[in-house]
Protein backbone atom coordinates (compact mmCIF):
# COMPACT_ATOMS: atom_id res chain seq x y z
CA UNK A 1 0.00 0.00 0.00
CA UNK A 2 1.12 3.45 -0.80
CA UNK A 3 0.40 4.67 3.09
CA UNK A 4 2.29 2.16 4.29
CA UNK A 5 5.51 2.62 2.26
CA UNK A 6 5.27 6.38 3.12
CA UNK A 7 5.61 5.30 6.86
CA UNK A 8 8.61 2.93 6.27
CA UNK A 9 10.18 5.77 4.56
CA UNK A 10 9.80 8.17 7.20
CA UNK A 11 10.83 5.59 9.99
CA UNK A 12 14.24 4.73 8.03
CA UNK A 13 14.43 8.35 7.83
CA UNK A 14 14.52 8.94 4.14
CA UNK A 15 14.05 12.12 2.19
CA UNK A 16 12.44 11.17 -0.80
CA UNK A 17 9.14 12.24 -1.25
CA UNK A 18 6.17 10.24 -0.53
CA UNK A 19 3.74 10.02 -4.26
CA UNK A 20 0.69 9.63 -2.64
CA UNK A 21 -2.42 11.05 -4.89
CA UNK A 22 -2.90 13.85 -2.79
CA UNK A 23 0.91 15.11 -3.33
CA UNK A 24 0.96 13.91 -6.94
CA UNK A 25 -2.03 16.62 -7.28
CA UNK A 26 -0.46 18.97 -5.38
CA UNK A 27 2.82 19.01 -7.79
CA UNK A 28 0.51 19.06 -10.99
CA UNK A 29 -1.15 22.03 -10.02
CA UNK A 30 0.21 25.50 -11.78
CA UNK A 31 2.08 27.85 -9.85
CA UNK A 32 0.21 30.88 -10.09
CA UNK A 33 -2.32 28.15 -8.44
CA UNK A 34 0.02 27.35 -5.36
CA UNK A 35 0.82 31.14 -5.01
CA UNK A 36 -2.56 31.71 -3.44
CA UNK A 37 -2.25 29.06 -1.02
CA UNK A 38 1.01 30.57 0.47
CA UNK A 39 -0.57 34.06 0.76
CA UNK A 40 -0.84 35.44 4.40
CA UNK A 41 -3.61 34.82 6.61
CA UNK A 42 -5.30 31.96 3.65
CA UNK A 43 -6.38 35.05 1.46
CA UNK A 44 -6.12 35.43 -2.07
CA UNK A 45 -3.10 38.00 -3.12
CA UNK A 46 -5.94 39.58 -5.05
CA UNK A 47 -2.18 42.18 -6.34
CA UNK A 48 -0.76 38.84 -7.56
CA UNK A 49 -4.18 37.37 -10.14
CA UNK A 50 -4.55 41.10 -10.97
CA UNK A 51 -0.39 41.31 -12.28
CA UNK A 52 -1.56 37.94 -14.07
CA UNK A 53 -4.31 38.74 -15.76
CA UNK A 54 -2.24 41.91 -17.27
CA UNK A 55 0.44 40.09 -18.34
CA UNK A 56 -1.88 37.60 -19.78
CA UNK A 57 -3.48 40.21 -21.74
CA UNK A 58 -0.27 42.41 -23.06
CA UNK A 59 0.89 38.66 -24.15
CA UNK A 60 -2.53 38.43 -26.08
CA UNK A 61 -2.38 41.82 -27.57
CA UNK A 62 1.29 41.00 -28.84
CA UNK A 63 -0.15 37.92 -30.30
CA UNK A 64 -2.75 39.37 -31.99
CA UNK A 65 -1.48 41.69 -35.21
CA UNK A 66 0.95 38.19 -35.96
CA UNK A 67 -2.83 35.80 -35.45
CA UNK A 68 -4.71 38.30 -37.73
CA UNK A 69 -2.17 38.78 -40.50
CA UNK A 70 -1.89 34.81 -40.61
CA UNK A 71 -5.38 34.57 -41.02
CA UNK A 72 -6.17 37.82 -43.06
CA UNK A 73 -3.58 35.71 -45.42
CA UNK A 74 -4.73 32.13 -45.12
CA UNK A 75 -8.11 33.64 -45.91
CA UNK A 76 -6.76 35.68 -49.09
CA UNK A 77 -5.33 32.74 -50.09
CA UNK A 78 -8.60 30.68 -49.65
CA UNK A 79 -10.82 33.59 -51.49
CA UNK A 80 -8.69 34.04 -54.49
CA UNK A 81 -8.37 29.61 -55.04
CA UNK A 82 -11.90 30.08 -55.10
CA UNK A 83 -12.64 32.05 -57.61
CA UNK A 84 -9.88 31.05 -59.45
CA UNK A 85 -11.90 27.17 -59.24
CA UNK A 86 -15.44 28.82 -59.94
CA UNK A 87 -13.76 30.81 -63.20
CA UNK A 88 -12.18 27.46 -64.35
CA UNK A 89 -15.70 26.04 -64.04
CA UNK A 90 -17.54 28.49 -65.58
CA UNK A 91 -15.68 28.68 -68.43
CA UNK A 92 -15.59 25.09 -69.08
CA UNK A 93 -18.22 23.36 -71.22
CA UNK A 94 -20.06 20.55 -70.66
CA UNK A 95 -17.53 18.23 -71.16
CA UNK A 96 -14.19 18.30 -69.31
CA UNK A 97 -11.89 20.77 -70.36
CA UNK A 98 -8.78 19.03 -69.79
CA UNK A 99 -9.53 15.03 -70.08
CA UNK A 100 -7.81 12.61 -67.78
CA UNK A 101 -5.76 11.28 -70.47
CA UNK A 102 -4.40 14.82 -71.36
CA UNK A 103 -0.87 14.92 -70.72
CA UNK A 104 0.58 17.50 -68.47
CA UNK A 105 2.43 18.75 -71.84
CA UNK A 106 -0.65 19.49 -73.37
CA UNK A 107 -2.64 20.69 -69.88
CA UNK A 108 0.53 23.37 -69.47
CA UNK A 109 -0.76 24.23 -73.29
CA UNK A 110 -3.76 24.84 -72.58
CA UNK A 111 -3.39 26.60 -69.64
CA UNK A 112 -1.62 28.93 -71.43
CA UNK A 113 -4.00 29.52 -74.04
CA UNK A 114 -5.78 32.95 -73.90
CA UNK A 115 -9.06 32.73 -72.87
CA UNK A 116 -12.16 34.03 -75.00
CA UNK A 117 -13.40 37.75 -74.19
CA UNK A 118 -16.13 36.80 -74.08
CA UNK A 119 -15.70 34.63 -70.81
CA UNK A 120 -16.33 37.93 -68.45
CA UNK A 121 -17.14 38.90 -64.40
CA UNK A 122 -18.76 36.59 -62.78
CA UNK A 123 -21.69 37.76 -60.40
CA UNK A 124 -21.95 36.45 -57.26
CA UNK A 125 -23.99 37.55 -53.74
CA UNK A 126 -21.61 39.96 -51.85
CA UNK A 127 -22.58 42.92 -49.86
CA UNK A 128 -21.08 46.73 -50.41
CA UNK A 129 -18.02 46.71 -47.84
CA UNK A 130 -18.93 49.42 -46.14
CA UNK A 131 -22.64 48.26 -45.05
CA UNK A 132 -20.25 45.64 -43.26
CA UNK A 133 -17.97 48.00 -41.89
CA UNK A 134 -20.57 50.02 -40.49
CA UNK A 135 -21.58 47.09 -37.91
CA UNK A 136 -17.94 47.74 -36.56
CA UNK A 137 -18.71 50.72 -33.55
CA UNK A 138 -15.49 52.03 -34.86
CA UNK A 139 -15.87 52.81 -38.14
CA UNK A 140 -19.40 53.59 -37.51
CA UNK A 141 -18.56 56.59 -34.97
CA UNK A 142 -16.22 58.20 -38.53
CA UNK A 143 -19.42 58.13 -39.90
CA UNK A 144 -20.65 59.80 -36.90
CA UNK A 145 -18.27 62.35 -36.86
CA UNK A 146 -18.91 63.60 -40.70
CA UNK A 147 -22.54 63.65 -39.73
CA UNK A 148 -21.11 65.97 -36.57
CA UNK A 149 -19.02 68.32 -38.95
CA UNK A 150 -22.23 68.56 -41.03
CA UNK A 151 -23.83 70.44 -37.99
CA UNK A 152 -21.28 72.76 -37.55
CA UNK A 153 -21.58 73.62 -41.22
CA UNK A 154 -25.35 74.54 -41.17
CA UNK A 155 -24.92 76.06 -37.82
CA UNK A 156 -21.46 78.04 -38.90
CA UNK A 157 -23.93 79.38 -41.89
CA UNK A 158 -26.69 80.08 -40.00
CA UNK A 159 -24.75 82.05 -37.12
CA UNK A 160 -23.02 84.28 -39.91
CA UNK A 161 -26.39 84.69 -41.88
CA UNK A 162 -27.68 85.82 -38.55
CA UNK A 163 -25.30 88.19 -37.82
CA UNK A 164 -24.85 89.75 -41.47
CA UNK A 165 -28.73 89.68 -42.00
CA UNK A 166 -30.19 90.06 -38.84
CA UNK A 167 -32.55 86.76 -39.68
CA UNK A 168 -32.20 83.49 -40.13
CA UNK A 169 -31.73 83.12 -43.98
CA UNK A 170 -32.95 78.97 -44.79
CA UNK A 171 -32.58 79.91 -48.41
CA UNK A 172 -30.76 77.56 -50.84
CA UNK A 173 -30.60 79.67 -53.87
CA UNK A 174 -27.17 77.73 -55.10
CA UNK A 175 -29.05 74.28 -55.01
CA UNK A 176 -32.51 75.81 -57.26
CA UNK A 177 -29.41 77.47 -59.07
CA UNK A 178 -27.39 74.25 -60.08
CA UNK A 179 -30.52 71.90 -60.83
CA UNK A 180 -32.32 74.23 -62.85
CA UNK A 181 -34.49 73.70 -65.73
CA UNK A 182 -35.67 70.08 -64.25
CA UNK A 183 -38.33 69.56 -67.05
CA UNK A 184 -36.10 69.77 -69.91
CA UNK A 185 -33.32 67.58 -68.33
CA UNK A 186 -36.11 64.92 -67.59
CA UNK A 187 -37.60 64.84 -71.48
CA UNK A 188 -33.94 64.88 -72.28
CA UNK A 189 -33.76 61.90 -70.29
CA UNK A 190 -36.85 60.12 -71.04
CA UNK A 191 -35.94 60.12 -74.93
CA UNK A 192 -32.23 58.71 -74.54
CA UNK A 193 -33.55 55.74 -72.30
CA UNK A 194 -36.49 55.26 -74.84
CA UNK A 195 -33.98 55.43 -77.42
CA UNK A 196 -31.50 53.12 -76.04
CA UNK A 197 -34.37 50.68 -74.98
CA UNK A 198 -35.66 49.98 -78.98
CA UNK A 199 -32.72 50.53 -81.23
CA UNK A 200 -30.21 49.00 -80.04
CA UNK A 201 -32.09 46.17 -79.07
CA UNK A 202 -34.11 46.07 -82.31
CA UNK A 203 -30.60 46.93 -84.42
CA UNK A 204 -29.57 43.45 -82.79
CA UNK A 205 -32.90 41.43 -83.03
CA UNK A 206 -32.87 42.14 -86.53
CA UNK A 207 -29.09 41.75 -87.00
CA UNK A 208 -29.09 37.82 -85.07
CA UNK A 209 -32.87 36.37 -87.16
CA UNK A 210 -31.19 36.98 -90.22
CA UNK A 211 -27.45 36.32 -90.04
CA UNK A 212 -27.55 32.67 -89.71
CA UNK A 213 -29.55 32.55 -93.61
CA UNK A 214 -27.85 35.44 -95.02
CA UNK A 215 -25.53 34.83 -97.65
CA UNK A 216 -23.34 38.26 -97.28
CA UNK A 217 -23.06 37.99 -93.45
CA UNK A 218 -20.26 40.02 -93.31
CA UNK A 219 -22.11 42.73 -94.99
CA UNK A 220 -24.81 41.94 -93.36
CA UNK A 221 -22.88 42.55 -90.06
CA UNK A 222 -20.92 45.82 -91.39
CA UNK A 223 -24.38 47.75 -92.03
CA UNK A 224 -25.80 46.58 -88.70
CA UNK A 225 -22.68 47.55 -87.05
CA UNK A 226 -22.43 50.71 -88.89
CA UNK A 227 -25.83 51.71 -87.86
CA UNK A 228 -25.49 50.88 -84.16
CA UNK A 229 -22.06 53.02 -84.63
CA UNK A 230 -24.16 55.99 -85.84
CA UNK A 231 -26.97 55.56 -83.16
CA UNK A 232 -24.09 55.43 -80.25
CA UNK A 233 -22.42 58.81 -81.82
CA UNK A 234 -25.01 60.83 -83.04
CA UNK A 235 -28.01 59.55 -81.45
CA UNK A 236 -26.94 59.38 -77.96
CA UNK A 237 -23.37 61.18 -78.28
CA UNK A 238 -24.44 64.55 -79.99
CA UNK A 239 -28.16 64.76 -79.18
CA UNK A 240 -27.93 65.10 -75.22
CA UNK A 241 -24.89 67.14 -76.00
CA UNK A 242 -26.38 69.59 -78.28
CA UNK A 243 -29.93 70.02 -75.69
CA UNK A 244 -27.43 70.41 -72.56
CA UNK A 245 -25.65 73.36 -74.64
CA UNK A 246 -28.42 75.33 -76.85
CA UNK A 247 -30.69 75.14 -73.41
CA UNK A 248 -27.83 76.69 -71.00
CA UNK A 249 -28.78 73.97 -68.65
CA UNK A 250 -26.90 74.43 -65.18
CA UNK A 251 -23.66 72.28 -64.29
CA UNK A 252 -25.71 70.19 -62.19
CA UNK A 253 -28.59 69.40 -64.38
CA UNK A 254 -25.81 69.00 -67.36
CA UNK A 255 -24.36 66.57 -65.27
CA UNK A 256 -27.35 64.36 -64.89
CA UNK A 257 -27.66 64.49 -68.83
CA UNK A 258 -24.14 63.50 -69.63
CA UNK A 259 -23.37 61.37 -66.89
CA UNK A 260 -27.00 59.25 -68.22
CA UNK A 261 -25.35 60.25 -72.06
CA UNK A 262 -22.22 57.69 -71.10
CA UNK A 263 -24.03 55.32 -68.77
CA UNK A 264 -26.45 54.40 -71.86
CA UNK A 265 -23.39 54.71 -74.40
CA UNK A 266 -21.66 52.07 -71.99
CA UNK A 267 -24.65 49.77 -71.04
CA UNK A 268 -25.75 49.64 -74.84
CA UNK A 269 -22.24 48.69 -76.05
CA UNK A 270 -22.08 45.97 -73.47
CA UNK A 271 -25.59 44.56 -74.10
CA UNK A 272 -24.28 44.00 -78.00
CA UNK A 273 -20.82 43.12 -77.20
CA UNK A 274 -21.61 40.32 -75.24
CA UNK A 275 -24.36 38.69 -77.44
CA UNK A 276 -23.14 38.98 -80.92
CA UNK A 277 -20.27 36.61 -79.58
CA UNK A 278 -22.99 34.11 -78.79
CA UNK A 279 -24.82 34.14 -81.75
CA UNK A 280 -21.73 33.52 -83.83
CA UNK A 281 -20.94 30.53 -81.62
CA UNK A 282 -24.45 29.37 -81.94
CA UNK A 283 -24.38 29.82 -86.20
CA UNK A 284 -20.80 27.86 -85.63
CA UNK A 285 -21.89 24.78 -83.90
CA UNK A 286 -24.83 25.28 -86.11
CA UNK A 287 -27.54 25.19 -83.67
CA UNK A 288 -31.01 24.90 -84.33
CA UNK A 289 -32.11 28.18 -81.83
CA UNK A 290 -30.48 31.75 -81.74
CA UNK A 291 -29.61 33.12 -78.60
CA UNK A 292 -31.76 36.28 -78.62
CA UNK A 293 -32.41 38.09 -74.77
CA UNK A 294 -35.41 38.92 -73.65
CA UNK A 295 -36.72 42.71 -74.00
CA UNK A 296 -37.60 42.15 -69.83
CA UNK A 297 -34.15 40.77 -69.50
CA UNK A 298 -32.26 43.70 -71.90
CA UNK A 299 -34.82 46.26 -69.25
CA UNK A 300 -33.54 44.92 -65.96
CA UNK A 301 -29.89 45.58 -67.34
CA UNK A 302 -30.70 49.19 -68.15
CA UNK A 303 -31.68 49.91 -64.21
CA UNK A 304 -28.98 47.68 -63.11
CA UNK A 305 -26.43 49.23 -60.93
CA UNK A 306 -23.33 47.16 -63.22
CA UNK A 307 -22.16 47.75 -66.87
CA UNK A 308 -21.62 44.14 -67.88
CA UNK A 309 -24.74 42.78 -69.55
CA UNK A 310 -25.79 39.68 -68.06
CA UNK A 311 -29.30 37.53 -69.32
CA UNK A 312 -29.70 37.08 -65.25
CA UNK A 313 -27.85 37.71 -61.88
CA UNK A 314 -28.00 36.79 -58.39
CA UNK A 315 -31.19 37.88 -56.81
CA UNK A 316 -31.92 38.65 -52.78
CA UNK A 317 -35.07 36.83 -51.67
CA UNK A 318 -36.56 40.16 -50.82
CA UNK A 319 -36.76 44.17 -51.05
CA UNK A 320 -35.49 45.96 -47.84
CA UNK A 321 -37.35 49.24 -48.66
CA UNK A 322 -36.50 50.47 -45.10
CA UNK A 323 -33.27 50.53 -46.75
CA UNK A 324 -34.17 51.67 -49.66
CA UNK A 325 -35.32 54.73 -47.44
CA UNK A 326 -32.21 55.07 -45.47
CA UNK A 327 -29.81 55.41 -48.58
CA UNK A 328 -31.87 57.71 -50.42
CA UNK A 329 -32.09 60.05 -47.18
CA UNK A 330 -28.38 59.46 -47.68
CA UNK A 331 -27.82 60.62 -51.41
CA UNK A 332 -30.22 63.56 -50.00
CA UNK A 333 -27.56 64.59 -46.79
CA UNK A 334 -24.34 64.25 -49.13
CA UNK A 335 -26.72 66.93 -51.31
CA UNK A 336 -26.91 69.44 -48.89
CA UNK A 337 -23.46 68.65 -47.14
CA UNK A 338 -21.61 69.70 -50.55
CA UNK A 339 -23.92 72.51 -50.51
CA UNK A 340 -22.65 73.90 -47.44
CA UNK A 341 -18.49 72.87 -48.34
CA UNK A 342 -19.45 75.41 -51.04
CA UNK A 343 -20.89 77.56 -48.88
CA UNK A 344 -18.88 77.93 -46.37
CA UNK A 345 -15.30 76.78 -48.09
CA UNK A 346 -15.26 77.39 -51.84
CA UNK A 347 -17.30 80.69 -52.65
CA UNK A 348 -15.35 82.72 -50.54
CA UNK A 349 -12.51 81.85 -51.41
CA UNK A 350 -12.56 82.03 -54.89
CA UNK A 351 -15.67 84.80 -55.20
CA UNK A 352 -12.80 87.31 -55.19
CA UNK A 353 -9.95 85.64 -56.93
CA UNK A 354 -10.27 87.53 -60.11
CA UNK A 355 -9.17 90.64 -59.01
CA UNK A 356 -6.04 89.16 -57.45
CA UNK A 357 -3.30 89.13 -59.94
CA UNK A 358 -2.10 85.60 -61.21
CA UNK A 359 1.02 84.65 -59.46
CA UNK A 360 2.74 81.54 -58.04
CA UNK A 361 2.37 82.54 -54.52
CA UNK A 362 -1.45 83.33 -55.18
CA UNK A 363 -1.62 80.04 -57.53
CA UNK A 364 0.28 77.49 -54.28
CA UNK A 365 -1.79 79.30 -51.68
CA UNK A 366 -4.98 78.64 -53.58
CA UNK A 367 -4.11 74.90 -54.06
CA UNK A 368 -3.43 73.97 -50.66
CA UNK A 369 -6.96 75.81 -49.34
CA UNK A 370 -8.32 74.06 -51.85
CA UNK A 371 -7.68 70.56 -50.38
CA UNK A 372 -10.12 70.00 -47.40
CA UNK A 373 -13.12 71.29 -49.58
CA UNK A 374 -11.80 68.82 -52.61
CA UNK A 375 -11.45 65.58 -49.71
CA UNK A 376 -14.50 66.18 -48.82
CA UNK A 377 -16.02 66.20 -52.54
CA UNK A 378 -14.18 63.56 -52.93
CA UNK A 379 -15.48 61.09 -50.34
CA UNK A 380 -18.96 62.91 -50.48
CA UNK A 381 -19.09 61.73 -54.20
CA UNK A 382 -17.69 57.93 -53.03
CA UNK A 383 -20.06 57.73 -50.67
CA UNK A 384 -22.94 59.18 -51.74
CA UNK A 385 -23.28 57.58 -55.63
CA UNK A 386 -20.30 54.35 -55.34
CA UNK A 387 -22.22 53.42 -52.35
CA UNK A 388 -25.92 54.88 -51.05
CA UNK A 389 -27.41 55.68 -54.95
CA UNK A 390 -26.16 52.53 -56.43
CA UNK A 391 -26.97 50.13 -53.00
CA UNK A 392 -30.76 52.07 -53.33
CA UNK A 393 -31.10 51.01 -56.85
CA UNK A 394 -29.32 47.31 -56.19
CA UNK A 395 -32.14 47.07 -53.10
CA UNK A 396 -35.12 47.78 -55.36
CA UNK A 397 -33.98 45.31 -58.02
CA UNK A 398 -32.78 42.73 -55.67
CA UNK A 399 -29.38 42.92 -57.41
CA UNK A 400 -27.46 40.88 -55.18
CA UNK A 401 -23.94 41.68 -56.14
CA UNK A 402 -23.13 44.92 -54.38
CA UNK A 403 -19.31 45.13 -55.08
CA UNK A 404 -19.23 48.69 -56.33
CA UNK A 405 -16.35 49.64 -54.65
CA UNK A 406 -13.08 47.73 -52.48
CA UNK A 407 -11.03 49.13 -50.21
CA UNK A 408 -9.87 51.75 -52.13
CA UNK A 409 -8.28 53.83 -48.86
CA UNK A 410 -5.87 50.82 -48.17
CA UNK A 411 -4.02 51.39 -51.40
CA UNK A 412 -0.45 51.27 -51.63
CA UNK A 413 0.02 52.02 -55.10
CA UNK A 414 -2.24 53.83 -58.26
CA UNK A 415 -2.85 50.56 -59.95
CA UNK A 416 -4.87 49.36 -57.15
CA UNK A 417 -6.39 52.36 -56.44
CA UNK A 418 -7.50 52.86 -60.02
CA UNK A 419 -8.65 49.26 -59.66
CA UNK A 420 -11.08 49.70 -56.57
CA UNK A 421 -12.09 53.18 -56.72
CA UNK A 422 -15.01 52.43 -58.76
CA UNK A 423 -15.40 48.59 -59.96
CA UNK A 424 -18.48 48.93 -61.97
CA UNK A 425 -16.28 51.54 -64.70
CA UNK A 426 -13.43 49.51 -63.88
CA UNK A 427 -15.54 46.56 -65.16
CA UNK A 428 -16.17 48.00 -68.36
CA UNK A 429 -13.23 49.39 -69.06
CA UNK A 430 -11.07 45.77 -68.24
CA UNK A 431 -13.21 43.97 -70.03
CA UNK A 432 -14.13 45.56 -72.93
CA UNK A 433 -11.06 48.29 -73.95
CA UNK A 434 -7.88 46.43 -71.74
CA UNK A 435 -8.97 42.75 -72.49
CA UNK A 436 -10.09 43.14 -75.95
CA UNK A 437 -7.19 45.14 -77.09
CA UNK A 438 -4.91 42.36 -75.92
CA UNK A 439 -7.24 40.00 -77.59
CA UNK A 440 -6.96 42.11 -81.12
CA UNK A 441 -3.06 42.97 -80.74
CA UNK A 442 -1.76 40.12 -78.68
CA UNK A 443 -0.70 40.10 -74.99
CA UNK A 444 2.55 41.74 -75.86
CA UNK A 445 0.82 45.01 -76.26
CA UNK A 446 0.20 45.38 -71.98
CA UNK A 447 1.56 48.51 -72.01
CA UNK A 448 -0.87 49.73 -75.66
CA UNK A 449 -3.59 48.72 -73.93
CA UNK A 450 -2.99 50.39 -70.59
CA UNK A 451 -2.24 53.49 -72.58
CA UNK A 452 -5.26 53.17 -74.04
CA UNK A 453 -7.20 52.93 -71.30
CA UNK A 454 -5.63 55.77 -70.02
CA UNK A 455 -6.67 57.89 -72.61
CA UNK A 456 -10.19 56.78 -73.29
CA UNK A 457 -10.62 57.35 -69.57
CA UNK A 458 -9.43 60.68 -69.61
CA UNK A 459 -11.06 62.28 -72.64
CA UNK A 460 -14.62 60.81 -71.25
CA UNK A 461 -13.51 62.73 -67.92
CA UNK A 462 -12.63 65.90 -69.46
CA UNK A 463 -15.69 65.96 -71.57
CA UNK A 464 -18.00 65.47 -69.15
CA UNK A 465 -15.91 68.14 -67.31
CA UNK A 466 -15.91 70.57 -70.68
CA UNK A 467 -19.73 69.95 -71.24
CA UNK A 468 -21.27 70.73 -67.82
CA UNK A 469 -18.93 73.37 -66.55
CA UNK A 470 -19.33 75.18 -70.52
CA UNK A 471 -15.75 75.51 -71.06
CA UNK A 472 -12.78 73.45 -72.02
CA UNK A 473 -9.36 73.88 -69.36
CA UNK A 474 -8.05 69.94 -69.65
CA UNK A 475 -6.59 70.49 -66.09
CA UNK A 476 -8.06 66.56 -65.24
CA UNK A 477 -7.06 65.53 -68.79
CA UNK A 478 -3.75 66.91 -67.53
CA UNK A 479 -3.46 64.91 -64.09
CA UNK A 480 -4.95 61.37 -65.87
CA UNK A 481 -2.56 61.40 -68.46
CA UNK A 482 0.59 63.04 -66.95
CA UNK A 483 0.89 62.21 -63.15
CA UNK A 484 -2.00 59.26 -63.27
CA UNK A 485 0.13 57.26 -65.52
CA UNK A 486 3.27 58.14 -64.03
CA UNK A 487 2.29 57.03 -60.68
CA UNK A 488 0.72 54.11 -61.82
CA UNK A 489 4.21 52.73 -63.28
CA UNK A 490 5.95 54.14 -60.37
CA UNK A 491 3.64 53.39 -57.48
CA UNK A 492 2.85 49.97 -58.70
CA UNK A 493 1.42 46.55 -57.12
CA UNK A 494 4.97 45.87 -55.82
CA UNK A 495 4.85 48.54 -53.17
CA UNK A 496 3.15 47.44 -50.10
CA UNK A 497 4.23 49.20 -47.04
CA UNK A 498 2.35 51.82 -44.98
CA UNK A 499 4.61 54.77 -46.92
CA UNK A 500 2.94 53.84 -50.01
CA UNK A 501 -0.55 54.07 -48.47
CA UNK A 502 0.76 57.73 -47.32
CA UNK A 503 1.80 58.59 -50.43
CA UNK A 504 -0.76 57.86 -52.09
CA UNK A 505 -3.09 59.99 -50.30
CA UNK A 506 -0.87 63.12 -50.52
CA UNK A 507 -0.93 62.66 -54.11
CA UNK A 508 -4.59 62.20 -54.23
CA UNK A 509 -5.22 65.47 -51.34
CA UNK A 510 -2.64 67.35 -53.49
CA UNK A 511 -4.92 66.46 -57.28
CA UNK A 512 -8.01 67.44 -55.44
CA UNK A 513 -6.80 70.82 -54.70
CA UNK A 514 -5.37 71.00 -58.00
CA UNK A 515 -8.86 70.27 -59.30
CA UNK A 516 -11.11 72.50 -57.27
CA UNK A 517 -8.54 75.22 -57.31
CA UNK A 518 -8.05 75.76 -61.10
CA UNK A 519 -11.77 74.69 -62.32
CA UNK A 520 -12.99 77.31 -59.86
CA UNK A 521 -11.08 80.04 -60.45
CA UNK A 522 -11.77 79.65 -64.46
CA UNK A 523 -15.95 79.46 -63.04
CA UNK A 524 -15.82 82.79 -61.60
CA UNK A 525 -13.38 84.10 -64.29
CA UNK A 526 -15.96 83.55 -67.50
CA UNK A 527 -18.56 85.31 -64.88
CA UNK A 528 -16.70 88.23 -64.31
CA UNK A 529 -15.07 88.56 -67.55
CA UNK A 530 -17.35 87.43 -70.35
CA UNK A 531 -16.81 87.82 -74.17
CA UNK A 532 -19.43 89.76 -76.22
CA UNK A 533 -18.34 87.47 -79.01
CA UNK A 534 -16.28 84.65 -78.48
CA UNK A 535 -14.59 82.88 -81.07
CA UNK A 536 -14.09 78.88 -80.46
CA UNK A 537 -10.39 79.49 -79.32
CA UNK A 538 -11.70 81.58 -77.03
CA UNK A 539 -13.14 78.86 -75.19
CA UNK A 540 -10.20 76.98 -75.33
CA UNK A 541 -7.82 79.56 -73.61
CA UNK A 542 -7.96 79.83 -69.76
CA UNK A 543 -9.88 82.88 -68.92
CA UNK A 544 -8.56 83.02 -65.48
CA UNK A 545 -4.85 83.36 -66.47
CA UNK A 546 -5.65 87.34 -67.53
CA UNK A 547 -9.38 87.77 -65.85
CA UNK A 548 -7.48 90.65 -63.41
CA UNK A 549 -6.42 92.87 -66.60
CA UNK A 550 -10.17 93.28 -67.85
CA UNK A 551 -11.62 94.47 -64.52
Amino acid sequence: MAGEDCVRKRQSGSTATCKTPENEEKQRRPESERSFQNSSNGRVDVDHAITRKMQLIAEAEQLKPAFMKEVDSHFTEFVNSLVAKSVLLDSSSSTSLFPASCSEKELHKAKTLRAPPEHGKIFTARRSLLDELFEVSHIRTIYHMFIALLIVFILSTLLVDFIDEGRLVLGFDLLVFVFGKFPVVFCTWLCMFCATVTVPYNLFVWWARGYCSSSHRVLRSLFYGTLFTLFQTAGLGFGPTYVAVSYALPPASRFIVILEQVRLVMKAHSFVRENVPRVLSSVKDKSSTVPIPRISQYLYFLFAPTLIYRDSYPRNPMIRWGYVATKFAQVLGSLFYAYYIFVRLCIPLFRNSSQETFNLRGLVLCIFNSILPGVLILFLVFFAFLHCWLNAFAEMLRFADRMFYKDWWNSTSYANYYRTWNVVVHDWLYYYAYRDFLWFFGKKFKAAAMLSVFTVSAAVHEYVLSVCFGYFYPVLFCLFMCFGMLFNFILNDRRKGPIWNVIMWTSLFLGQGVIICLYSQEWYARQYCPMENPTFLDYLKPRSWSCHTKM
